[in-house]
């Protein structure tokens, strides 16, 4: 990677966190307060459980040292702009997903570099583990996520009709961008694109899969309604690809290592169009269920 290309992943990222950051009031980080219970558990899905579930499927795939490390760095960069969307979708709670976004999109400034010291050293030797520099680590990726969000904020709260304005144009830029680094990846690794994309895609399904269940049958436990319950599967379940792409190339300097991410960016689509459609035909049948009774 050269330092041009590293300049442009960091630019790419912070447009996309701007975009998220336009979207966000203070309001949002309050439900921490409001909805305790709903915020703590999304959380703890999110930081804690989502990365066990990646060890454990690297572990029992035998996945190769790179994946599992990619999917490490994928599981340790939990939500984004496109969960809320998806969410709302879903007819899920999406105050509570946007809150556990903007939430976890700060306290995993902390986490993310211990995550992945942590996945470095199980899935590598001494001798070849990528250990990062965890304060450099923190202090670039508050460059490229926080202070865009941070900014992204102010803007909404100043000039709240540029930033309406603005928000389509960021969503459509994510989404090129997204596309313009898959594409980048393929290239790269175009001589193992078939072998690498199928044991990464196997490990991203899973991810997505599970952790989304986990994440709905948890909220239901702890007695969340149906829609909280919706949103915390889609919180834990879909992660954030272009933050994972732009640590594993641009901060750790290894294209391979962004392959588990390129992949699950793909997969995502598909599987969150599934779940859109499963989530509203529950939705319409409680509904249905519900006339009936009143009938």
């Amino acid at each position: 990677m050269n330092q041009t290309s590293t300049l442009l992943l960091g630019l790419a990222l912070a447009i996309i966190m701007l975009g998220m950051g336009l979207s966000l009031v203070t309001n949002d980080f309050k439900r921490i307060f409001q909805k305790p219970k709903a915020v703590i558990l999304g959380l703890v899905l999110q930081i804690l459980v989502l990365p066990l579930v990646a060890f454990g499927i690297s572990y029992v795939l035998v996945l190769p040292s790179f994946i599992a490390l990619g999917l490490i760095i994928l599981s340790a960069c939990p939500g984004g702009p496109t969960s809320n969307l998806i969410t709302h979708l879903a007819k899920g709670d999406t105050a509570l997903s946007v809150t556990l976004t903007a939430v976890s999109s700060f306290l995993t400034i902390i986490t993310i570099p211990f995550i992945i010291n942590l996945g470095s050293s199980v899935f590598y030797s001494s001798e070849t583990e990528i250990l990062l520099d965890i304060p450099d680590t923190i202090k670039k990726i508050m460059i490229v996520s926080i202070v865009p969000i941070i900014l992204g904020m102010l803007i909404k709260r100043y000039f709240n009709n540029f930033a309406e304005k603005m928000a389509k144009p960021t969503k459509v830029a994510s989404a090129i961008i997204l596309i313009v680094m898959i594409v980048g990846i393929v290239v790269k690794e175009r001589n193992n694109v078939i072998e690498y994309f199928t044991q990464a895609g196997t490990a991203a399904l899973l991810l997505n899969g599970i952790t989304m269940i986990i994440g709905f049958f948890a909220a239901r436990l702890f007695s969340l309604n149906v829609a909280q319950s919706k949103s915390i599967a889609i919180e834990t379940g879909i992660q954030n690809g272009t933050m994972a792409i732009t640590i594993a190339v641009g901060i750790m300097g290894r294209v391979d290592l962004s392959i588990a991410a390129g992949v699950y960016s793909l997969l995502m689509f598909f599987t969150s169009g599934i779940l859109i459609f499963l989530f509203n035909k529950k939705t319409e049948n409680t509904t249905s269920d519900s006339v009936e009774l009143m009938n």
